[in-house]
């Protein structure tokens, strides 16, 4: 008879949301996979989902899938779905027991045959609360020790780290340790070492200290179509172009240029004809000069330009996206969006792994969760 595996399990929190439990996620499954035969990922209850076989299942379960080739089912990876109005349902006519039957269900799929698990929760250690299903309880109901991750800083990640530990502690969590994120290069040194020294005193270990790196936020023309249904009017083709700075065409075009940084994105009023032939001017000779400065234009207002115009756009190849909303909302809206690894980031996907392997103590962890 076969004995089963007993795994190792992970639990990745935060002290909010998008602070980069996605990034440290493929990170630790790549690092694992270097160290143990059978990696598993979870995540149990997801509040951003894609429709694949007709099945709800969390965006990252899909990622995590992709990139790294996990072999579970889907429905297992991603058991429970958050939709619109799930949690006045739940208030409702609550049936707890029947989702932790669900999330009970996909880990032991999930885990088994497997030496570790990377389970990946949703936010902080309290989201989750209103259906009684917080990351802290259900970390306690998989058995698992937690991560903390935290945005670079000193005192403000250490108050929320120690605020989310509560509630862990509350439930029976151990916290194996904390992982500050996304932290400037000018200040690493300093907050490396006084963060470690803080958390320290507090009885809880730093696994890691990653810097911030900006392309990993940095949004592609692609995702900022998809995100906020904005229609391609030309240059789809290169919708991988990385969006670094935003610029308002509110301005003479001749100033303008004076700010255009590496992977501009100009946004301004389809009948702003200066300021469209003066980003295709600049997006044309960055090819000759290799350089790297336009990553596309954003026309506003649902004005369209006049058509000697579109077909200078369209001989040009740079990326056009046409929005119906004004100038202040598309830029507020491209200012606040989210941004996520999308399954054909490879370039980004490849740095977070190094990223994790480079700056998180794989094998303290290891020890911790064994």
């Amino acid at each position: 008879m076969r004995i089963l595996k007993k795994p190792r399990k992970i639990f990745i929190a935060a002290t909010r949301q998008n602070e980069g439990k996605t990034t440290l996620s493929l990170g630790l499954i790549a690092a694992f996979r270097k160290r143990f035969d059978e990696v598993g990922f979870i995540k149990p209850i997801g509040q951003r989902y894609v429709i694949e076989d007709g099945l709800k299942v969390d965006e990252d379960s899909v990622l995590i899938e992709i990139l790294c080739g996990i072999k579970n089912r889907l429905r297992d990876m991603s058991p429970i779905a958050i939709e619109r109005g799930f949690t006045e349902k739940y208030i409702m006519h609550a049936k707890h027991n029947a989702l932790v039957h669900r999330i009970r269900k996909a880990f032991a799929n999930v885990a088994r045959h497997k030496d570790v698990v990377v389970i990946e929760g949703t936010g902080h250690a309290g989201v989750g609360s209103c259906f009684d299903l917080s990351n802290a309880y259900v970390a306690r109901l998989l058995g698992s020790k937690v991560i903390i991750i935290s945005s670079g800083g000193i005192g403000k990640p250490i108050d929320e780290i120690l605020l989310n530990t509560a509630l862990f502690e509350k439930h029976g969590v151990k916290i194996a340790g904390v992982i500050i994120n996304k932290v400037l290069s000018d200040k690493y040194d300093k907050i490396s070492e006084l963060v470690r020294k803080g958390l320290k005193r507090k009885g809880i270990d730093v696994l890691g200290v990653m810097p911030y790196q900006k392309v990993l936020s940095a949004p592609t023309i692609g995702e900022i179509s998809e995100e906020l249904n904005i229609h391609f009017m030309h240059g789809r083709e290169n919708a991988h172009n990385i969006v670094n700075k935003i610029l308002v065409g509110a301005m003479e075009p001749h100033e303008a240029w004076n700010y255009i940084e590496d992977g501009s994105l100009i946004i301004t009023p389809g009948d702003r004809e200066d300021m469209i032939l003066m980003a295709m001017g600049s997006y044309l000779l960055q090819h000759k000069t290799a350089s790297s400065k336009i990553a596309g234009i954003v026309l506003t207002g649902g004005i369209i330009p006049h058509p000697t115009i579109r077909n200078l756009i369209a001989r040009s190849g740079i990326p056009v996206l046409m929005s119906k909303d004004d100038t202040y909302k598309v830029t507020s809206e491209i200012h606040d969006l989210t941004v996520k690894i999308k399954p054909d980031d490879t370039n980004k996907a490849d740095m977070a792994i190094k990223m994790v392997e480079d700056h998180i103590d794989i094998d303290l962890l290891i020890k911790k969760i064994s």
